[in-house]
């Protein structure tokens, strides 16, 4: 590919989505949606412009290093106030695991036609939801903090924990891998270790922002901070393949508890550097998904996808919020949002290209089911999810409100504090 080339390539899936944000603030729309929507423009479904496979290797690399940042900023922020909300956090992780994946699993085959080895891929690749997506989305529609909070730390535990055990499955489809066992020694090894080497980082790092506190230029701080991180990511890469995702959550959940490193200078800079990656990430991506990919699956892959949103994601999180404080419309609503993001986009597009050169059947299916499950999520969740908050009451209020009665907390909060505990 010629530099000229690569720089139009750079230039037109920047522009397009930066044009995608400024359409969202403009008319209100949710931005993921316009994203994925200026992706599908370019790309192979519309204009042709980009063709992501165009950067080769360097595709991997690109995705890999945004996708850190991403999850570092999510980890950098994560806030699990009250042992309900960690509760919540940790069933719904834990029964999305034990639920979730065979169902899925099952639903990919009998629905979609893909392969076991195949739908197995598949189920890992959606199990998480996209903190990338949620995150923006719990912003734009003002959604009441604990309720957020719990939707963004689901992702973040579940994203790693889904990517980590899609490569392993692919492995086992692949042959480079024999029996679970292998598989699940496997995860441990990756996510242990990922987490493992992201604390030693984490801790480097905040020692780094220490010794630099009486430093005026937050700047420096912000470059100390990347270099890290990305070398942290590529250590994880080169001794564990995909542990630098659980890396980065853990680096970043280690850097904003350590009041001392006055992570606060960063997170406003942090937070726009991962909006510009998603920025470049998702049209990037969805630039590689063609109609040729998704007609095939038909009325099968729609009843799929369809199955996953409103069967087995209610069902998963109605019995692992049983028992906890939380009323039927917090419930319901968790049940309902759950958009897939981007390291389901890359991991799928990534995952497509390894089964093809090993002359897999149903390589391109499982990228076309993949990014039908973004498309579905992202598109109907994200336009349905501020309408249904609203209806229920789950949105937090104006600050105008706030200042008229400031005694009184809002309806999620309250029911989601500690037993016990006095509302401030």
């Amino acid at each position: 590919m010629t530099p000229e080339r690569l720089g139009l390539l750079w230039g037109v899936t920047v522009f397009a989505g930066a044009g995608a944000r400024l359409l969202a603030a403009f008319t209100g729309l949710p931005g993921v949606v316009l994203l994925l929507l200026a992706g599908l423009l370019i790309g192979r479904s519309g204009l042709g412009l980009v063709e992501p496979l165009d950067l080769g290797d360097g595709l991997e690399t690109v995705v890999g290093l945004l996708v850190s940042l991403v999850l570092f900023d999510g980890g950098l922020n994560l806030r699990l106030p009250g042992d309900t909300i960690k509760a919540t956090v940790f069933r719904i992780s834990v029964i999305r695991l034990l639920v979730s994946f065979p169902a899925v699993l099952f639903a990919a085959h009998w629905l979609a036609g893909l392969g076991w080895g195949v739908a197995s891929v598949y189920s890992a690749i959606v199990l998480a939801t996209g903190p990338t997506v949620v995150t923006p989305l719990v912003q734009q529609i003002r959604l009441a903090s604990p309720l957020g909070d719990v939707l963004e730390a689901e992702g973040l535990v579940l994203e790693p924990i889904g990517a980590v055990m899609a490569l392993l499955l692919l492995q086992l489809a692949l042959g480079d891998l024999h029996g679970w066992r292998e598989v699940a020694s496997g995860a441990f090894v990756k996510l242990g270790g990922g987490v493992g080497l992201g604390l030693i980082f984490g801790w480097l790092m905040s020692e780094a922002l220490r010794f630099l506190k009486p430093e005026p230029s937050v700047g420096l701080r912000l470059q100390i901070t990347l270099g890290l991180l990305f070398l942290l990511y590529g250590v994880c890469e080169w001794l564990l393949p995909l542990s630098g995702l659980p890396a980065s959550v853990s680096a970043g959940v280690v850097v904003g508890r350590r009041p001392a490193t006055n992570a606060g200078q960063l997170d406003g800079l942090i937070r726009e550097l991962a909006q510009l990656a998603i920025t470049m990430l998702f049209p990037l991506l969805a630039a590689d998904v063609s109609w040729s990919e998704l007609s095939p699956l038909g009325w099968g892959g729609f009843t799929c996808v369809l199955a996953l949103m409103i069967v087995v994601r209610p069902l998963a999180v109605s019995f692992a919020t049983t028992g906890l404080p939380l009323d039927f419309r917090q419930r319901l609503f968790l049940g309902w949002l759950a958009p897939r993001g981007i390291v389901t986009a890359a991991v799928a597009s990534l995952f497509s290209i390894r089964l093809e050169q090993a002359g897999v059947l149903g390589a391109g299916r499982l990228q076309g089911l993949v990014f039908l499950t973004i498309l579905m999520t992202v598109g109907i969740q994200g336009l349905t999810a501020q309408p249904l908050a609203k209806a229920f009451g789950l949105l937090a209020p104006q600050k105008s409100e706030e200042a008229t009665d400031l005694q009184a907390p809002s309806n999620t909060a309250s029911v989601l504090a500690d037993p016990g505990k006095e509302a401030p």
